[in-house]
């Protein structure tokens, strides 16, 4: 993987070969590479607000004015320079945004599908399993209730083969309240209790706060 520093001296050379030897060739890949910082670090940034937004305390959150834009411009980038892993995750988080912070599936939705459909063909399973957990939202809140077990039952499993088990145990609060709306109590109440042992044991405390409001909730 290339790193940012990679890409910045890479920048470096290309202007001192320009300005010294009079040859340009580096210039237009200097360039790209550049972009893709600015794409990282867009991205990067947006994340950071919807962090503070998730995790606003007190009075209500507010969505910050600039995560969309700083999501946009980094698919815009990601898009530029042919980067597909990127562009699926830049689409994931429009998708996030809209559905999370502004309540909009029908906008989230088709940003959902796409960023999945990317992220399949680039082999990034951790953002197919985003994009998974959040279509499995969007179709619990439509009714669509086995369709929203499938599709978070498919993300867990992408999440437990790459480690991500506080992941796991998050997808196991939507899937215990399905199991809830389908009349299965008993096993909602088991779902709960194993994805609280998980929660625990790697100091997930803000989804275990979570799980606690489910049990409150059933």
């Amino acid at each position: 993987m290339v790193i940012i520093e990679d890409r910045i001296e890479r920048a470096k050379e290309a202007y001192e070969r320009a300005v010294y030897q009079g040859d340009t060739s580096m210039l237009a890949d200097a360039e790209e590479a550049l972009d893709a910082v600015e794409a990282d670090a867009a991205l990067a940034r947006g994340k950071l607000l919807h962090a503070r937004f998730q995790s606003a305390a007190g009075a209500p959150a507010v969505e910050d004015p600039a995560e969309l834009p700083l999501f946009e411009r980094a698919l815009d980038l990601y898009r530029a320079v042919g980067d597909t892993r990127g562009e699926a995750a830049a689409l994931f988080w429009i998708g996030c945004l809209h559905q999370f912070i502004r309540r909009d599936d029908e906008t989230a939705v088709p940003c959902l599908q796409r960023s999945y459909r990317l992220a399949a063909e680039s082999g990034d399973a951790g953002i197919q399993s985003e994009a998974l957990r959040h279509l499995g939202i969007a179709a619990h809140a439509a009714g669509r209730l086995d369709s929203a077990r499938d599709q978070l039952e498919e993300s867990s499993r992408l999440r437990r083969e790459s480690g991500n088990l506080p992941g796991v145990a998050s997808n196991m609060i939507g899937l215990a309240y399905i199991a809830a709306a389908q009349d299965r109590p008993a096993d909602a109440i088991a779902i709960l209790d194993e994805a609280q042992v998980i929660a625990r044991a790697h100091q997930a405390h803000a989804i275990v706060r979570h799980i606690e409001q489910a049990r409150t909730a059933m």
